[in-house]
């Protein structure tokens, strides 16, 4: 009873501290997010995001204090030798919670660019931090099912088409590019749902992996694969608040991006199959990893 009250009371502080520096940091993003959008001038766009992500870098390393002071998790990580703050990256990882984006943040904080997601149209709504997504240039993307885009063939590419606006602004500075492939966060039910051939992940999406690297696979350096897992079950960010969450462990590969990953996803049904047998293939080798990961 008494270490549920403390992990509660730490829990409270956690999240007013995270809510207070997100405020702090939300001001001066939509200042400069004002100044970007009322003076389309290429040094002053290309100014701002620098600012923009200075102070979305700042945002991260008072989280990252926060943490620190309130959460003491025991940090498992591998794999983060030759990565460049100043590089262009494709990320991948599997996903289980919102907790994925803090650990990802918290790994990757000073090791390469700033993270930048592709999100749910539906989240540019979410208080505060949607807006500070917009104005940080993350992309937000409406996602079709297969029976709509039947009926409705015209929107056929359409995510595409902002794919390939969210990588225009993305050449300028250094970034990060982030993808969840499985395109949702994994649960039983799900996993059950789709006969998922994994024993710990989700079916792959590879369509918007794949249009980013046609876009910007002259840019990118690498993709960074990264495994996330819990030993104690997927986390809630309230039981990572609390501090219940007693280790993470991650591990991270770099990859090299051949020509052979670029082509035309939409248009060419042989690029297509390969490209998803390759990605396939990755998430198998991730599936034997979480394996062993949650097994010691």
């Amino acid at each position: 009873m008494f270490k549920s009250l403390i992990q509660g009371i730490r829990g409270v502080l956690s999240l007013v501290l995270y809510t207070l520096n997100t405020l702090a940091c939300c001001i001066p993003i939509f200042i400069v997010a004002l100044i970007k959008l009322l003076l389309p001038i290429k040094p002053i766009q290309t100014g701002c995001r620098k600012i923009l992500t200075a102070i979305a870098n700042g945002w991260i390393a008072v989280n990252n204090l926060i943490q620190t002071l309130f959460n003491g998790v025991h940090w498992d990580v591998r794999g983060l030798d030759n990565l460049d703050p100043k590089g262009w990256y494709m990320v991948v990882a599997n996903h289980q919670s919102w907790v994925d984006i803090l650990v990802l943040q918290t790994v990757f904080y000073r090791k390469i660019p700033f993270l930048k997601f592709f999100l749910k149209k539906e989240l540019f709504w979410f208080p505060f931090l949607g807006q500070a997504w917009w104005a940080l240039d993350f992309p937000f993307m409406k996602r079709y099912s297969r029976k709509f885009l039947k009926k409705n063939p015209h929107l056929i590419g359409k995510d595409l088409e902002i794919t390939k606006r969210a990588c225009d602004k993305f050449r300028n500075i250094p970034v990060s590019v982030m993808n969840f492939v499985e395109g949702t966060r994994f649960t039983r039910d799900k996993h059950s749902r789709q006969r998922s051939p994994y024993t710990h992940l989700l079916r792959t999406k590879a369509g918007g992996m794949a249009f980013v690297l046609a876009a910007m696979g002259d840019k990118l350096q690498h993709i960074v694969d990264v495994t996330i897992a819990y030993p104690q079950g997927a986390a809630t960010f309230w039981d990572f608040a609390c501090g219940r969450v007693k280790e993470i462990k991650v591990r991270v590969k770099t990859l090299p991006i051949d020509s052979e990953m670029m082509g035309d996803y939409l248009q060419d049904p042989q690029f297509k199959r390969g490209f998803q047998n390759w990605l396939n293939s990755l998430w198998q080798e991730k599936d034997r990893d979480l394996t062993r990961m949650l097994a010691r």
